[in-house]
């Protein structure tokens, strides 16, 4: 099935997140401890639920255990392809779901499920814990679980010089042929970056691709062609590229031989927001032990597994972020991002026209 766009892209850096399964699993033991203490366990009915995710979920197994221990109730997980496979795929069986929970439609997918009515609406009392900023929908539909900020990387030694300050700095001559973008109807950060040109530009953001256009961009399919093949992570030759805030942490855990600061930056301006949202599927087996793991996936037990398997940020404001989070990666003070209905409404149109521009 062809997607236009899902967070395949991440998980594509499995193998490498998987090396960090060790560390996450010795907190883990702690966590599933304070579970098993639990003096009064929600009360579900059945002893098994189904999490819908796409491709890219990765999650300590102790963690999904802790749940197990606290509730009685065993997580079968089900990956379904990329984000919009995923979406694609619960708005197929709407009424009567593969599974219990969805997890991983984000805010460029989200109108389509709502539209599709796929989601029983649940307030989780975690949501208090939550910033305002990362509910985008009023009706609790959907929970915000993570976020994660797509941004220009840039490799420091490689740059010859300052790295661009913002958006407009890509066209200009001292940046020919040195950046890499992904397509936007192949790669979730490939979308994203699109979207971000939007907003910044409104109507112009087609003289602006143009611009990258005739400057020499270069565009992969997805997020590892990108940063392992064209970018200079992979002994590519352009030192500029679309990916995550969070990539310069995951620099620091992957090098061989270690180092103690990355040899990548992030600039903040003109980064694009993603935020993952799980849900209770409408017509779930077992509703109760759905709401029990939405509610699971606001504790710190579940937020704070987060960054090191998936790396991205939890949402919730009591979560604790790993040292290596709090000293390399970035957050965009002010991210860009585009009303769902809007997105639903035009992702189609602006993929096309893209090609048409870029590729043509």
């Amino acid at each position: 099935m062809h997607s236009r766009s899902g967070l395949t892209d991440t998980g594509r850096r499995g193998a490498r997140i998987g090396r960090l399964r060790l560390t996450a699993a010795i907190a883990a033991l702690a966590l599933i401890a304070a579970a098993c203490a639990a003096d009064d366990p929600p009360s579900v009915e059945g002893t098994t639920v189904t999490l819908l995710t796409h491709d890219s979920f990765a999650l300590s197994p102790e963690t999904l255990e802790a749940f197990t221990a606290q509730t009685g109730v065993a997580v079968e997980q089900l990956a379904v392809g990329d984000a919009g496979q995923l979406v694609a795929e619960a708005v197929l069986t709407a009424g009567s779901p593969l599974g219990d929970v969805l997890f991983g439609i984000d805010n460029t997918f989200l109108q389509r499920g709502l539209d599709a009515d796929i989601f029983e609406p649940y307030r989780s009392p975690g949501l208090d814990d939550v910033p305002e900023q990362f509910r985008l929908d009023p009706e609790h539909r959907v929970t915000p679980i993570d976020y994660g900020d797509v941004c220009l990387n840039y490799w420091t030694d490689a740059l010859q010089g300052a790295p661009p300050a913002d958006l407009d700095d890509l066209t200009s001559p001292e940046f020919a042929g040195r950046l890499v973008v992904q397509s936007p109807e192949t790669s979730s950060p490939g979308l994203a970056f699109l979207l971000a040109t939007i907003a910044r530009y409104g109507d112009g953001w087609e003289d602006y691709w143009a611009a990258l256009r005739a400057n020499g961009v270069a565009v992969t399919a997805g997020w590892e062609d990108a940063y392992y093949g064209e970018f200079t992570a992979g002994g590519g030759d352009r030192p500029i590229v679309v990916s995550y805030a969070s990539s310069p942490p995951a620099e620091v855990i992957f090098a061989d031989p270690p180092v103690d600061a990355p040899p990548t930056g992030v600039v903040t301006d003109g980064c694009y927001r993603q935020i993952e949202f799980a849900g209770v599927l409408a017509g779930a087996a077992n509703p109760a032990g759905a709401r029990a793991l939405i509610d699971f996936m606001l504790t710190p037990a579940f937020q704070n597994d987060v960054p090191l398997n998936m790396f991205v940020f939890p949402v919730a404001a009591a979560a604790t972020l790993p040292a290596v989070f709090v000293e390399h990666a970035a957050v965009a003070d002010d991210p860009l991002m585009i009303d769902p209905a809007t997105v639903e409404a035009n992702r189609d149109e602006w993929t096309d026209r893209w090609v048409e521009i870029v590729l043509r």
